[in-house]
């Protein structure tokens, strides 16, 4: 008789018309449900279609009601001008009042989640049965459908755009509000947010430079800044250094003790005090450190995506980096790992720091200043990253006396910004410790 069994898939009609008739008690409360779900979390079709002429109501400022609803379903072709009403009104009787509109979502959210995991099953089975793809690849794709429904991200369906323009209104009027909590993700150098606006959700920031011109210190900065700032975790894949010697000199920038006295331990009762403070204070940030040599990218996200409250991810760096399969040539791979970080960052929906060293273009032209076309490899990375920013010292080229002081000014290109405009920031850099630091002076993008 189990052959026989009918599997139904879940759903409530109750929670739907409840959620549905609380809106129509009280129109205020779709602010409330707004971000807890969209329109296909609902099962029935018809109910998909009223929720959002909801929408539409609410983004035209027109009063939302059994009159005003039944005249935009029957303009969109839903119902006729006889039929519809009783429906509508038999909405309004299901729930006395809008008090537990939450909850009804909740219930609503949580179904349409189970026939999410029904179907990325039947999709990961019917994968594996045809063996047409590679394991790696089918297990990367497993895992992207559980983690995106995880997340809340049906990676299967249209968002109809009225719904996506409720939430830009949303996130407007916060910004007008409360500015700061809702820009990206800050660097923690004002001078270079101010340009770039914070980095966003799922934005990828190539950093190039070449050798020697402080790109991992420039990438450590910023997410120790992001660990403070945000209490969220920053996770750091260094593919060159070890774990020791990057925390090393992560500490001697955040300590202000000189780094060359870090790697030998001559250090004063000053240097034992500063680091004992500094190490107090890093203690407490969420950073965590991967120092696997030759990852690649589906390595990578396997990792973060079991990490709860990401905020950064830092990786150092791009030319260690190994891609899933064999290709031909080395620009072929740079290229996939490019796009495929590109859309890691998207996935996991957090800004994704890639350092990478530039060609040796820069040393045969007399001005040194790195462009676009020196990035090493791939024009493929230059398309996929969001931010393109670049490091320049001078002082890097020279040999006399003044390349060898304690304190310069570095150069911080922001040669492609997908946001907002590019330009330069002047920004102060401490080779001794490790560390830039923001200039006090109105910067210009230019």
């Amino acid at each position: 008789m189990q052959d026989e069994l009918i599997r139904k898939m879940p759903f409530s009609m109750p929670a739907e018309q409840s959620l549905l008739g609380a809106v129509l008690i009280d129109p205020a409360a779709l602010n409330e449900v707004a971000d807890l779900l969209d329109s296909e979390d609902f099962y029935l079709s018809e109910h998909k279609q009223i929720y959002l002429a909801m929408h539409e109501l609410f983004l035209a400022n027109s009063e939302i009601d059994v009159v005003t609803l039944i005249d935009m379903l029957v303009v969109k072709g839903i119902y006729d001008k006889s039929g519809g009403e009783d429906y509508i009104r038999t909405l309004t009787e299901a729930v006395p009042d809008a008090l537990n509109v939450k909850d009804y979502a909740r219930i609503v959210k949580e179904k349409s989640v189970l026939r999410q995991l029904i179907n990325a099953c039947g999709e990961i089975s019917e994968a594996a049965y045809s063996e047409q793809e590679s394991v790696t690849n089918i297990l990367d794709h497993a895992e992207n459908l559980i983690f995106s429904i995880a997340q809340g991200r049906d990676t299967k369906n249209f968002r109809h755009i009225k719904e996506v323009l409720g939430s830009v209104y949303t996130h407007l009027h916060d910004l007008t509000t409360n500015r700061e909590a809702t820009q990206g993700t800050q660097t923690g150098f004002s001078a270079l947010d101010r340009v770039l606006a914070g980095m966003g959700k799922s934005d990828l920031v190539l950093v190039g430079a070449r050798p020697g011109m402080g790109k991992t210190s420039f990438a450590l900065n910023i997410a120790t800044n992001v660990a403070k700032q945000t209490k969220k975790k920053v996770c750091i894949f260094s593919l060159e250094m070890s774990a020791e010697q990057l925390v090393n000199r992560v500490l001697s920038s955040e300590a202000l003790v000189n780094s060359y006295s870090l790697r030998t331990g001559e250090l004063s009762a000053d240097d034992w005090e500063h680091l004992a403070l500094a190490a107090g204070e890093l203690a407490g940030c969420d950073i965590l450190i991967d120092d696997t040599s030759g990852m690649t990218v589906t390595a990578m996200k396997a990792k973060l995506r079991r990490v709860q409250n990401l905020g950064l991810v830092v990786i150092d760096y791009l030319g260690l980096m190994q891609g899933d399969g064999h290709k031909d040539n080395r620009v072929q791979e740079v290229s996939e790992i490019s796009r495929s970080l590109k859309i890691m960052a998207k996935e996991l929906m957090v800004p994704v720091i890639c350092c990478a060293q530039l060609s040796r273009g820069p040393e045969s032209r007399t001005d040194k200043k790195p462009m676009l076309s020196d990035l090493r490899d791939s024009g493929a990375i230059e398309q996929d990253a969001d931010t393109v920013i670049f490091l320049y010292r001078s002082e890097y080229y020279k040999t006399d006396d003044a390349a060898m002081q304690d304190t310069s000014v570095a150069e911080v290109i922001i040669a492609k910004n997908r946001h907002g405009s590019t330009g330069t920031v002047s920004m102060g850099w401490n080779g001794a410790f490790t560390k830039f630091i923001t200039i006090d002076k109105e910067q210009e993008a230019n």
